[in-house]
């Protein structure tokens, strides 16, 4: 029989993975925030999806995967959506605080889980959702809105993300993990030309090389391997409820890493995305497949 303190322990020891994971890409996304002066937005997202490429090749072996015409299709479509999320992601940031375009970010996962539900409950969650966009973005001549052109970026993202979701449900059905090693060397392929022509010689910098590094095991390698590992431990609604809380990460980790301070208007906006997501996501009838390395 399983005493409490051993059920207690394998309860709380997948929700603690799950936020170092979190954690571990807020930081890294704050980190790779210190490279754009150097390579700019388009530079740093193409060396972090250079290295962590490499770095899945090594761990994942994706050349054991077995492709077919019709799934290698939808592995680039994945990977082009992977790629084409972190890009816009990274763009946004040159201008949005990180905690707030987490959250913009987020409207992507929330419109996938609302969807595939349709119910009226999930009017609920639509309305907290769009509540919490309209108390972030400006829409008149409103002091301290946020950046309008940032703001679209990381809806973009959140799109991108959302196709991201659909796609790797597919292609992660014919190869499991394979598959997100796939997408990340897709995505390194479609966005380097992009870094390349924005950054030029600087992309090769020898102090920017750790840097780049760090943030792709940050944002990468440590935090797939802890979701990974969650995921087997607990249920797949569970794991969706306890990841819409990143937003509130992103900001603590801008509040932290880069002195971004929120007002109380844009804390509340975070909070009405995030009961949005708990929301949609605990109150589903279908569980969708997670797809779990998302950056």
């Amino acid at each position: 029989m399983t005493s409490p303190q051993r059920s207690l322990a394998s309860t709380l020891f997948p929700v603690g993975l799950l936020l170092i994971a979190m954690t571990s890409i807020q930081s890294g996304a704050a980190l790779a925030k210190s490279m754009f002066p150097v390579v700019g937005a388009q530079g740093t997202t193409t060396l972090r999806l250079i290295f962590a490429s490499f770095i899945m090749l090594l761990l994942l072996r994706p050349w054991r995967a077995k492709l077919t015409f019709a799934s290698l299709r939808t592995v680039i479509v994945y990977g082009v959506a992977l790629g084409g999320m972190n890009l816009l992601f990274y763009m946004s940031l040159q201008t949005v605080p990180l905690g707030i375009a987490v959250a913009l970010e987020f409207t992507g996962p929330l419109a996938v889980a609302i969807f595939a539900s349709r119910r009226v409950l999930d009017f609920l969650w639509i309305a907290l959702a769009i509540l919490g966009l309209l108390l972030l973005i400006p829409t008149g001549e409103t002091r301290g809105g946020i950046d309008l052109l940032g703001a679209g970026y990381a809806l973009a993202a959140g799109v991108c993300w959302a196709l991201y979701i659909l796609f790797g449900q597919k292609a992660g059905a014919d190869n499991g993990v394979q598959t997100a090693a796939l997408g990340v060397m897709i995505a390194a392929l479609v966005v380097s030309p992009i870094g390349i022509a924005h950054a030029g010689a600087a992309l090769l910098t020898p102090a920017l090389i750790p840097v780049a590094l760090a943030v792709a095991i940050l944002s990468t390698a440590l935090p797939y391997t802890l979701e990974m590992v969650a995921l087997t431990k607990i249920p797949t609604r569970t794991f969706g409820t306890l990841m819409s809380i990143e937003p509130a990460i992103g900001a603590l980790s801008g509040l932290l890493f880069l002195h971004e301070h929120l007002s109380l208007t844009q804390w509340l906006a975070i909070l009405c995305i995030i009961l949005a997501c708990v929301g949609a996501t605990t109150t589903i009838r279908r569980e969708p497949h997670v797809v779990v390395a998302r950056d």
